[in-house]
């Protein structure tokens, strides 16, 4: 559902993502660690389309991201480490935008937003202005844009943080459902528990530079993830 080959991303002399290569198949929870400035959230916006890279290429669904941009992000769901909303905007009016750039029928998003907001318990609030949201519920209100056009991939940033406990467990739960159906999820987290239970494969980034991936498995063998990666990020 995404491959990334050979990616390569430079900002003035440094490598932000350098020579990068994963493949994330339908059905797959695919995590993606590594320390604050490893190269994880360039890697994400440049599968989304959102920056450009300077080598290797992207395929959603085996479609060239630079050749059909368009097609390729009517495919993907992005959730950021920090939604950018539009505050004017009611939480309700924000859905509906959402839907109409992906042409949602009516009828389709009224169910898939009624059993979204009612899920996350933010049916109440959908009438108020985004402006009035705390950073949580900015969270659900995203995660819920990000879901109403079934996405076939979808990439997030940090998509736990901000998000209380009941919140949490709820998001797993929903990508655990998408996945069955044969969606892919790819994404980032600082939460190296959730992704060690949650994930069927993971890689490891430093520096720019893939330095493991593989299934839950074969990466943390008889250790934890924690240790792993803690291991890993000692190593020069």
């Amino acid at each position: 559902m995404l491959k990334i080959e050979n990616l390569v991303k430079v900002y003035g002399e440094k490598k932000a993502v350098d020579d990068l290569s994963l493949h994330i198949q339908p059905g797959e929870i695919y995590g993606f660690i590594g320390h604050n400035g490893a190269g994880k959230t360039t890697t994400l916006k440049a599968c989304c389309g959102i920056l450009q890279y300077d080598g290797g290429e992207i395929f959603v669904d085996g479609v060239s991201i630079k050749e059909d941009p368009i097609g390729c992000k009517k495919k993907i769901a992005y959730i950021p480490d920090n939604p950018d909303l539009y505050e004017f905007m009611t939480g309700i009016q924000f859905l509906n935008f959402v839907a109409d750039i992906f042409g949602v029928s009516s009828e389709v998003r009224q169910e898939r937003i009624r059993h979204y907001a009612d899920a996350f318990e933010l049916t109440k609030d959908l009438a108020q202005p985004i402006s009035s949201y705390s950073h949580g519920m900015k969270q659900k209100l995203a995660i819920i844009s990000a879901l109403v056009h079934e996405p076939c991939l979808i990439i997030m940033d940090e998509p736990f943080v901000g998000l209380d406990p009941k919140a949490t467990h709820l998001l797993k739960e929903i990508m655990k459902e998408m996945c069955s159906c044969g969606c892919a999820i790819f994404f980032s987290t600082h939460v190296l528990e959730v992704a060690e239970k949650l994930c069927d494969k993971v890689a490891i980034i430093k520096a720019g530079k893939l330095i493991r991936s593989g299934t839950m498995e074969e990466v943390k063998g008889d250790t934890s993830l924690e240790d792993v990666f803690l291991e890993l990020e000692g190593e020069k």
